[in-house]
């Protein structure tokens, strides 16, 4: 499905048993106020854990058969691929897994380019990546490549673990993305990619929140 309506790891999240916080239990629980940053803040860190959650308990079978149809739906999203850079991202915490179409984007004339996390709160870099080429472990023990120049995607793909109806991105509350994106003399083509399931009715956007483009799942 592609939709075109308008960072850290999550912790392990206790919840409040008063009713004021009653919010961090249901993803519709309409106390959450778009300007209070701190209910929105520990709602989205409930949201993390939940949907992270649920999409570990999917098994590796219909994980690949999930991440095929999102590939599918990604060479529709974004076209011709010949002569372009597009940033994908290595599988993380149960993730849609591209790499093998990442291959055939480089088959087909494109190139592929991986996001990098250089330090907290600065925008992640990218550096090129073919199959072959060295891989170190990054933050949180993601593989990244080991060295490169940086360079600028025509089209970056953002995994969510969930997303709204504006094209929102609910992601590890790094805000790695948002200020990647914010920082771009270009802005490039910024496709989310997620399951079905990672659907909910908003993040409760803030200011620094920069949607995407186009959200495409497995449906």
């Amino acid at each position: 499905m592609i939709s075109d309506e308008k960072g850290a790891p999550p912790e392990t999240q206790e919840y409040a048993s008063p009713p004021c916080f009653m919010h961090e239990l249901s993803p519709d629980f309409q106390a959450v106020q778009q300007d209070s940053w701190p209910d929105v803040t520990r709602w989205r860190k409930a949201e993390r854990t939940r949907l992270i959650d649920e999409r570990l308990l999917v098994g590796a079978e219909e994980r690949t058969a999930k991440s095929e149809r999102i590939a599918t739906a990604l060479d529709e999203a974004i076209g011709k691929v010949s002569g372009r850079l597009v940033s994908v991202y290595w599988p993380f915490r149960g993730e849609p897994d591209l790499r093998n179409w990442a291959v055939r984007v480089i088959m087909r004339g494109g190139r592929i380019a991986l996001p990098v996390v250089i330090q907290k709160a600065w925008p992640l870099e990218f550096r090129v990546w073919s199959p072959g080429d060295p891989l170190e472990r990054g933050v949180w023990n993601i593989l990244v490549p080991s060295h490169g120049p940086a360079v600028q995607p025509d089209v970056v793909i953002a995994p969510v673990v969930g997303f709204d109806e504006a094209n929102y991105r609910l992601g590890y509350g790094g805000g790695f993305f948002d200020r990647t994106l914010a920082a771009m003399p270009k802005r490039p083509l910024v496709i989310g990619v997620g399951y079905t399931g990672s659907r909910i009715r908003t993040i409760y956007p803030q200011p620094h929140d920069i949607p995407m483009d186009v959200i495409v799942t497995d449906e």
